[in-house]
């Protein structure tokens, strides 16, 4: 990744952070500093990785994304809007009745969204489905999956590690999202007992991101472990303040976040005003 790519990366992840924050804002709820942690990953996923083409969001060769961390929806939200799967306009929406964006993303409403996801653990066993039937198909398209910390504790994740290797499925990568303490140091070595390649980054760094992933071999399922801030670009929501939780959110708060990511202030956004 040259130096220009990673600069207009830094500047989309900065834009992509505003607009979580003015979604979650005018809808008063939505999981704050979840969906803030996983926006460079999302950012750098769609921007330098990932094969898609926003005009053609069901385009057959495209490599697919699932959202198992589903309560990071408002950024995978913000990211496709970035990328023009939709108009900006429609983020402003966000869970109201009749938007084609909902709590949790679904494939049937959201242009760019492949796989619809809720319940805690339930995206890879989803994925491993996808990557074993892209194995008959050439092109082979790979599939991603964005886990939270919380859903390794579902027996049906390491469920999928199994399967996963055991069909060679090396178009198959995982990404979690660890942005709290739950998880020891240990889980690269963890991966790598069932048969994993892993490998570590920093998740808010675009060149960390982009080396980690180039590094893993590609005869087998690949991880890569992004060390997050919960809440990340807001002091108060890095520091663990209640206010990283879901529930309403009012107008002072909206402000404050905003002030909090680089100068931001009250600028208002179009269609509706803050």
């Amino acid at each position: 990744m040259d130096a220009v790519v990673l600069t207009e990366l830094e500047a989309r992840a900065l834009d992509v952070r505003r607009d979580i924050v003015r979604m979650l804002g005018i809808a008063r709820t939505g999981h704050m500093a979840s969906s803030l942690s996983a926006a460079d990953i999302l950012v750098w996923l769609y921007g330098a990785v990932l094969s898609v083409r926003p005009a053609e969001p069901l385009w057959e060769d495209r490599d697919r994304f699932v959202l198992s961390k589903a309560a990071a929806s408002p950024t995978l939200y913000a990211v496709l809007a970035d990328r023009g799967f939709f108009h900006r306009d429609a983020l402003w929406g966000y869970r109201q009745l009749g938007s084609t964006l909902q709590a949790f993303a679904d494939s049937r409403r959201t242009p760019g969204v492949d796989v619809s996801c809720g319940a805690l653990g339930v995206g890879p066993g989803i994925s491993l489905g996808l990557a074993l039937a892209f194995k008959k198909r050439t092109p082979e398209p790979r599939v991603f999956c964005l886990i939270g910390t919380r859903e390794l504790q579902e027996g049906s994740v390491w469920e999928s590690l199994i399967v996963s290797v055991r069909h060679k499925l090396n178009n198959l990568i995982f990404i979690v999202d660890k942005n709290d303490g739950i998880l020891d140091d240990g889980l690269e070595e963890k991966f790598h007992s069932f048969g994993w390649a892993a490998v570590s980054a920093d998740g808010h760094d675009m060149n960390s991101l982009n080396g980690a992933f180039e590094s893993l071999p590609s005869h087998c399922p690949r991880l890569l472990i992004a060390k997050t801030l919960r809440g990340k670009g807001i002091p108060s929501l890095e520091r663990g303040t209640p206010a990283g939780g879901a529930g309403p959110r009012t107008t002072d708060d909206l402000l404050k976040e905003l002030e909090g990511l680089d100068d931001v202030g009250t600028e208002e956004k179009p269609g509706r005003s803050l």
